[in-house]
C-alpha cells in the first residue's frame, strides 16, 4: 500500500551551515494492544521497523523505529554542508513487509 511521504528541509537557526531535514510517514503504527471498539478484537501490530534517510546516496541517517512510535511518525535531523538542489532520499519498512520510498531535493 502507498504510503504518503512528506521531506521538508530547512536552515538550522542554530547552527550555521547546517540543514535540518523533516519526514513524515503517514503509517497507522499499530502496538498490536488496541481493541477495535465495536468488535472487541485485537487490531493486530503495524509498525515501521527501519527508515534510513541518504543525501546524495550516502546514507545519513538509519533509525530502528517500534511500537511505541506514534501514528505518522514525523523524524528529524541536522546534516552539516547540505546544498541547495541535494538529492535526500528517505526509505522506510514495517513489520509486515510492507516499505516505500521518496525523493526530495534540498530547498
Amino acid at each position: 500500500m502507498a504510503r504518503a511521504i512528506i521531506i521538508k528541509t530547512r536552515k538550522n537557526k542554530y547552527r550555521a551551515g547546517e540543514t535540518e531535514i523533516l519526514a513524515l510517514v503517514n503509517h497507522p503504527m499499530e502496538t498490536g494492544r488496541r481493541k477495535n471498539k465495536k468488535t472487541k478484537k485485537k487490531i493486530p501490530a503495524h509498525y515501521i521497523t527501519k527508515l534510513d534517510i541518504e543525501l546524495n546516496g550516502k546514507t545519513v541517517a538509519s533509525c530502528n523505529l517500534g511500537p511505541a512510535v506514534s501514528k505518522r511518525p514525523l523524524v528529524g535531523i541536522s546534516v552539516a554542508g547540505a546544498k541547495s538542489g541535494d538529492k535526500i532520499k528517505l526509505s522506510w519498512k514495517d513489520n509486515k513487509n510492507e516499505s516505500g520510498s521518496k525523493t526530495g531535493a534540498v530547498k
